[in-house]
């Protein structure tokens, strides 16, 4: 039997999963394990390198198991992950000497301040097509220099890597063979030029990053060596790598300019394809490369969002309102209106288009009635409202496009939300069939550089729609809706933006 099935690694902010697809786009297996975040101070979020490592051979072998037990035959494998997400490990042992700091991180807020006030936000952006952020990579290596203990002096001397996830992933896999990532990733480590696709001197002349840290970059299919053999019994070929926004973007078939996709995860992520040519924002957007196939790049504009499922599972662990987190869509479908009560989930401060780091999360309009439902309906709808302003702003620098919204993620199965978003946004949103997008553009990708799938259009063929969600609100509810939303984030906005 021909080896026709690809390996996806999905690598997330709260799990790790492995799913098998077929080159059309069938789903065969799933395995998944959860991953624990660390908290270390206020604004700190931390990954431990080697539990992630540890749950990514658990479910492949898991997937890989059932797969034998089925006759189906892997050709190997492709990656995508949680991106800007830092890791530095020793070259030698392959241990890393801190903790990952997760995109989430807020550590390096004071450090982005000075940089944009000492006048450098215009030479990121240039060549970055970034703002100066915590949420990137580049200042999170720079702690980590800065702060372990002879980071610095072994990094100078060559015996340190620096990686986002995939890369650190890829290191472990091919036992320390290969040292890679791909545009995608490396598109959003503030160091990497995305006109010149190479790493910006200027830029880590600035950040004080030596080069012998860093990885070879490649396009998202190519050739990234092979597993270690004793890993799961055979040598399998990596194909494929995508940082998780883009591998949605392609999961869901956004390969022509004007499409436009969100993914609702621990944050949200809203990609606009804007071409071979990159669309420089003018409203506080990212510019970034959507992907690279066969020495040819696409471009996206991404508005990015740090709090929306996470929000829900704040609701049902941090405060216990629910119990599950499916419950929430049936106890806010019983509410007509959201009476007055707005949530800004600035946990982790703002992102676009506002990237205040330091913002804080606040509900506003609570009476002495105000219950669970309201909270529940209050923190659905922020993701609604947060979209909007994302959608607003693309709509200003893009003038041209789909206008249609394709999204994904786990906040995409709730029909309620998906009906505020379309009312919200005054467009329709449509699901996919395979809501596993992310997962899927990992694998696409793996099967173009395998030959199992010509390109990447043949596999956009591949994607259908299972709902379509169209406007049922007048334009003055809506727009009553988003004022309320503007006061409340105009309420939380910090001092220091």
């Amino acid at each position: 039997m021909a080896a026709d099935h690809i390996l996806a690694i999905d690598q997330g902010t709260t799990s790790t999963r492995a799913m098998l697809f077929s080159a059309a786009g069938d789903c065969d297996i799933v395995a998944q394990q959860e991953l624990e975040q660390f908290y270390p101070e206020d604004g700190w979020v931390e990954h431990d390198p080697e539990e992630i490592w540890q749950a990514v051979i658990n479910v492949c072998r898991q997937v890989l198991a059932q797969a034998a037990k089925k006759g189906i035959q892997v050709a190997g494998i492709g990656i995508t992950n949680q991106r800007e997400t830092t890791v530095v490990w020793d070259r030698t042992t392959s241990e890393p000497i801190y903790r990952a700091i997760v995109w989430q991180d807020r550590r390096t807020a004071d450090f982005c301040d000075e940089l944009r006030h000492a006048g450098h936000e215009t030479q990121v952006a240039a060549a970055t097509g970034l703002l100066i952020d915590p949420y990137f990579s580049a200042t999170k290596l720079r702690w980590i220099l800065d702060r372990v203990p002879d980071a610095r002096k072994r990094a100078e001397a060559g015996e340190l890597a620096f990686g986002t996830i995939d890369s650190f992933l890829l290191w472990r896999l091919t036992g320390g063979q290969v040292h890679a990532t791909d545009v995608t990733n490396a598109s959003r480590t503030m160091l990497y030029n995305i006109h010149q696709l190479q790493w910006d001197e200027k830029l880590l002349k600035l950040l004080d990053i030596p080069t012998t840290l860093l990885p070879t970059v490649k396009d998202c299919a190519d050739d990234y060596g092979k597993t270690e053999p004793e890993l799961f019994g055979t040598a399998l070929p990596i194909g494929g790598i995508a940082g998780d926004q883009q591998a949605a973007a392609i999961g869901q078939g956004c390969i022509v300019a004007g499409m436009i996709k969100s993914t609702y995860g621990t944050g949200c992520f809203m990609l606009l394809n804007t071409g071979k040519e990159p669309c420089q924002s003018r409203h506080r957007l990212l510019t970034t490369i959507a992907y690279r196939v066969k020495g040819e790049t696409s471009y996206a504009l991404e508005g990015s969002i740090f709090v929306a499922g996470s929000a829900i599972q704040w609701l049902r662990d941090g405060l216990k309102l629910i119990k599950k987190t499916r419950d929430i869509e049936g106890l806010v479908a019983a509410l007509p209106t959201n009476r007055g009560v707005y949530m800004v989930p600035a946990f982790t401060g703002l992102g676009a288009p506002h990237w205040d780091p330091h913002a804080r999360g606040a509900i506003f309009g609570l009476t002495r009635d105000t219950g669970i439902p309201e909270i529940a309906r209050a923190t659905l709808e922020s993701v609604g409202y947060q979209t909007v302003d994302l959608m607003t702003a693309m709509k200003k620098d893009v003038a041209a496009g789909s206008w249609t919204l394709r999204v994904d993620g786990g906040m995409a199965e709730n029909d309620w939300f998906l009906q505020f978003l379309a009312d919200i946004l005054d467009m329709p949103v449509e699901r996919p069939h395979n809501t596993e997008t992310t997962a899927l553009g990992a694998a696409w990708l793996a099967a173009v550089q395998f030959g199992l799938l010509p390109s990447l259009t043949v596999a956009a063929e591949y994607w259908q729609s299972a709902a379509r969600f169209t406007v049922q609100i007048d334009s003055d509810s809506r727009a009553a809706l988003l004022r309320g939303w503007q006061s409340a984030v105009s309420r939380v906005a910090s001092e220091r933006t």
